[in-house]
């Protein structure tokens, strides 16, 4: 018995593990494309931002950041709370908080799915070897001395389905872990970005008046010198 004889045997499921393989490569070569697009650096941008609002104002680091064109979560954040600067720093806050839920489903679209796929193909390939056990004993219901390969077709059902649920989970869980620590990554820069960001719109105010302390001079003691043989006199000089 051949490979291919393998495969022709294992039954109906293996072509659903076969499929179920396909979707989780594609799935898989998407999201790599996705994340490999958004995670470009983007710190040098957002250093920028940060001295254009420092100088120039917000709405002047918006302009930067609109020009610039950046796909990163983080400048969408940042893009989010620059647009809103003008009504005060809470009003910042709640726009970026909006935006970060938005790049967060956008950072992680289609993990759950493979978390799903690498739980739901053990399970198909233990169902395929519960089939192909199942027809190996009703070899043995319908003759009492089976030949190896009347057997052969049950066993290898059997075999080749838990194989290929192995295989499939194995890429969709190790992949899902790549891809969400990569995720991971590119969700911590752009909560970064919504915690520093109220912070430059706070300006300390410049020119502030101290208030001065007028002291008034000691009081000098003064001494009145008299010729005709009287003790000094001390005073007072106001």
């Amino acid at each position: 018995m051949n490979t291919f004889d393998l495969l022709r045997n294992a039954g109906p499921l293996l072509w659903v593990l076969l499929l179920l393989s396909v979707y989780v490569v594609y799935l898989i070569a998407v999201r790599t494309q996705v994340l490999s697009r958004l995670g470009r650096d983007s710190s040098t941008l957002i250093e920028r931002a940060r001295a254009i609002t420092a100088e120039s104002g917000p709405a002047a680091a918006l302009a930067e950041v609109d020009r610039a064109a950046h796909p990163a979560p983080a400048m969408n954040v940042l893009r989010a709370g620059l647009s809103r600067a003008d009504r005060g720093p809470d009003a910042a806050a709640s726009a970026m908080q909006g935006a970060l839920l938005v790049e967060e489903d956008r950072l992680y679209a289609g993990l759950s799915t493979l978390g799903t796929a690498a739980q739901v193909a053990p399970l198909l390939g233990l169902l395929g070897t519960v089939i192909g056990m199942v027809r190996s004993f009703l070899v043995f219901s319908q003759t009492s001395s089976p030949t190896p390969d009347q057997l052969a077709t049950g066993i290898s059902e059997a075999l080749v389905n838990t194989a290929g649920g192995l295989i499939v989970a194995i890429i969709a869980y190790v992949a899902r872990g790549a891809l969400r620590a990569r995720a991971d990554r590119l969700a911590t820069q752009a909560e970064r970005v919504r915690e520093e960001l109220p912070g430059w719109l706070i300006r300390p105010a410049v020119g502030a008046a101290v208030p001065a302390i007028a002291s008034a001079p000691a009081a000098m003691p003064e001494v009145a010198l008299s010729f005709d043989g009287a003790a000094p006199v001390a005073g007072v000089r106001r």
